[in-house]
């Protein structure tokens, strides 16, 4: 059967041609989710490389996220004023120019900037991929476009961290990033050529300036602080607490301004709908979570388990395998039960292996760190999946699309703060409990023959011991906290109603 022309005149892509738009349009979501877990493992190369500390290295990640956030709530403005083709084309090629500028930094101030203008770049990609693929196919073949735009963005987390660990192991950590850039210009030059007959009106609607400056001024005076904190000793510093102060007025302001504003840049509205809210608590608490689990684990792999950044990457990447195969099968499940049993299931899973591994030690082989987190991919389909369905069901359907932009928002947000908190805390516990080793074997000194402390190597061998205990001490611990978090998060879902409506999530853009 012949399809109609396109409201300009030229004919629809068919056949063999729409699936080489749809790998195009995949590409674009692939390298913005990639990025998110790419450098994770890479982190501990970066900040020897630049001569920095592990701490400062986790900005790497964070100044992507944050910004990516920011960038996310623009994404219907941008499509609406300049097209969804061109938006998504330009983002693609400059997220590869702005990779360039990563791989070519010689210092962490040059790479924090690059990869804010790579995160800026990014965000447009992940919605308008998933936007273009359902308008570019027919209904008919609207779930295969759908699934293939749900691998990507289940394969580019488990990839992230064995193609990071394996660049700086073998290559250099520049790599990470310029692996991007044949993907990004190439995809954005042909998606322009193939994609741009489906370009739609523009709309010259006026942007929410001040929503927008009091956004970003809030967001990055909180992440500043969050990241800097424990370097300046807190809220003993003036600049914590001025920054403290601008993120809690600016914070403030853009509330008031949001929810009276007639055309805001964050619909904060929905936030009346009680299924929305909770579902978004749920999302915040978990996802925070389970992306701080990501952080820790190459960080605490590499450094102190003297995995190798391959070898990191492929122990963290078996929590993606299982997720890969059950994901369709949670697709199914959350059309036919309700939704909410299974966001508590996925979530309390997730919160039960992170509790099985709070009791780790250094004698751990490799099967011993992964084979928890192979099994906890379980939850992680069971969690993504239907708790989308329990928060855009609880909201009116012309909110829809607003809703589905503020998840986004918050779930990048909540991934960034989840960094520097977990990296904060992680390196606060690691001191406490050596002091605590040290103090205790001080009372026990007595047990330590004087005569033998005077060999050489036994004061280094004991510190090093004291030390090793007290990461793995520290490690466990902060599994301890985020496994508690995941249970209230679990918890929490059931403070949402029932959802009232079903929700196909391959129509949300």
């Amino acid at each position: 059967m012949k399809q109609a022309l396109l409201p300009n005149g030229e004919q629809p892509l068919q056949g063999g041609m729409l699936w080489v738009a749809a790998l195009l349009l995949a590409a674009g979501n692939f390298i913005a989710v990639l990025n998110m877990t790419i450098t994770n493992v890479a982190v501990p190369t970066i900040a020897g490389a630049l001569a920095v500390t592990s701490s400062q290295g986790t900005w790497v990640i964070t100044a992507y996220a944050v910004a990516e956030a920011i960038s996310v709530p623009l994404t219907g403005w941008l499509a609406n004023r300049f097209g969804a083709v061109r938006v998504f084309s330009t983002s693609m090629v400059l997220f590869g120019v702005f990779s360039t500028l990563c791989g070519l930094s010689g210092s962490i101030g040059m790479l924090l900037l690059a990869r804010v203008l790579q995160g800026l770049s990014g965000g447009p990609l992940m919605p308008l991929s998933q936007t273009l693929l359902l308008q570019i196919f027919p209904k008919s073949k609207a779930a295969a476009a759908t699934a293939l735009w749900s691998m990507t963005t289940l394969i580019a987390p488990i990839l992230g961290p064995i193609v990071g660990g394996y660049m700086c192991d073998q290559v250099s950590w520049s790599w990470v990033f310029f692996l991007n850039v044949p993907i990004a210009l190439a995809g954005g030059w042909f998606a322009w050529g193939l994609l741009k007959r489906y370009e739609s009106a523009l709309v010259r609607a006026p942007i929410d300036k001040v929503g927008l400056g009091l956004l970003i001024v809030w967001v990055s005076a909180l992440q500043i602080m969050i990241d800097e904190g424990k370097d300046k000793d807190w809220f003993s510093s003036t600049y914590i607490v001025v920054l403290a102060i601008i993120a809690a007025i600016g914070f403030a302001a853009f509330l008031i301004w949001e929810l009276t504003h007639h055309d805001p840049v964050v619909d904060l509205r929905v936030f009346r709908h009680r299924g929305y809210s909770m579902s978004l608590l749920t999302l915040v608490l978990a996802f925070g979570a389970f992306f701080g689990i990501n952080v820790l684990t190459p960080l605490w792999l590499q450094n102190f388990m003297g995995y190798t950044a391959t070898w990191s990457g492929l122990a963290v990447a078996w929590s993606g395998v299982l997720a890969i195969f059950l994901a369709p099968l949670a697709a199914v499940m959350s059309e036919k039960l309700d939704s909410r049993r299974l966001v508590f299931f996925g979530v309390a899973w997730m919160g039960v292996v992170t509790f099985w591994r709070a009791f780790g030690n250094t004698d751990m082989d490799f099967w011993s760190v992964s084979l928890p987190l192979l099994v906890m991919g379980i939850g992680m389909p069971f969690f993504f999946v239907p708790l989308m369905s329990v928060a855009l069901a609880a909201v009116d359907e012309k909110e829809t699309n607003s809703a589905a932009g503020l998840m986004n928002f918050l779930r990048t947000l909540a991934g960034a703060i989840a960094t520097s908190m977990v990296s904060t805390l992680w390196e606060d516990k690691i001191k406490l409990n050596h002091a605590d080793l040290v103090a205790t074997m001080d009372r026990a000194g007595d047990a330590i023959p004087a005569q033998a402390m005077q060999q050489p190597g036994i004061i280094d061998s004991l510190d090093y011991l004291v030390h090793s205990q007290s990461v793995m001490l520290a490690t466990n611990q902060l599994l301890m906290l985020l496994a508690t978090v995941l249970g209230v998060a679990a918890l929490s879902i059931w403070l949402a109603p029932r959802p009232a409506r079903a929700i196909d999530a391959s129509a949300v853009h």
